[in-house]
């Protein structure tokens, strides 16, 4: 009996020191992890130049994020930007010249970069579902600070994140028809808009 009670007695003293232990660090016992399906996730491109527009898909290739209870404690995502899509433009042969033209130095170089990441930083809770994010994105090897807004629903199949970030292109070194980097007025109506989006909703589960 004393044996029993002696080793009740330890068991009890490391819960505690670990319970402490999470609770000086900021973490949580209750905290749970979803991991990215990356066949129901989707995120859409679109980009604008003074003619128009185009848009397309960029596949998800990996990625998580971390909710203690109502909290986003941590998230990073992997997008395979050398597997981009263009949706707009039906006839086979200008698509995949836009394409390979997207994939190529002039713009995302995905022989030498193929994926774009993002990690998070910080999050804001703005209400239970919606955060002000902050994390890094790496485009062409550059990382750059982002901030936008997400919202997170939960449920007993899972859990989704949807939101959209304005990237401008310029601070990631795509300088193909840019005004940042040349003469407005000389690039005239071939002028691509530097900022981009990205739209995503991100299907995943524990």
């Amino acid at each position: 009996m004393k044996s029993l009670k002696q080793f009740t007695a330890v068991v009890s003293a490391v819960l505690f020191s670990l319970t402490v232990t999470f609770a000086e660090k900021g973490l949580s016992v209750k905290a749970e992890t979803y991991k990215a399906n990356t066949t129901k996730s989707e995120i859409t491109w679109n980009g604008k130049k003074v003619t128009g527009e185009h848009f397309g898909k960029v596949p998800l290739k990996e990625g998580s994020f971390t909710l203690d209870g109502n909290k986003l404690t941590g998230a990073q995502f992997v997008a395979d930007l050398s597997a981009l899509t263009v949706e707009d433009i039906k006839d086979a042969e200008f698509n995949g010249k836009l394409v390979g033209h997207l994939k190529s130095d002039d713009f995302f170089s995905t022989d030498k970069h193929p994926n774009a990441t993002f990690v998070l930083t910080k999050a804001t809770a703005k209400t239970a579902q919606t955060f002000d994010v902050t994390g890094n994105l790496t485009i062409k090897g550059i990382t750059k600070p982002v901030t936008f807004p997400v919202t997170i629903k939960t449920d007993a199949n899972g859990s989704t994140v949807e939101g959209k970030i304005t990237v401008d292109r310029s601070k990631y070194d795509i300088k193909y028809s840019s005004k940042s980097f040349f003469d407005a007025n000389a690039l005239g109506d071939k002028m691509i808009y530097d900022d981009f989006t990205l739209d995503f909703k991100i299907a995943a589960a524990k």
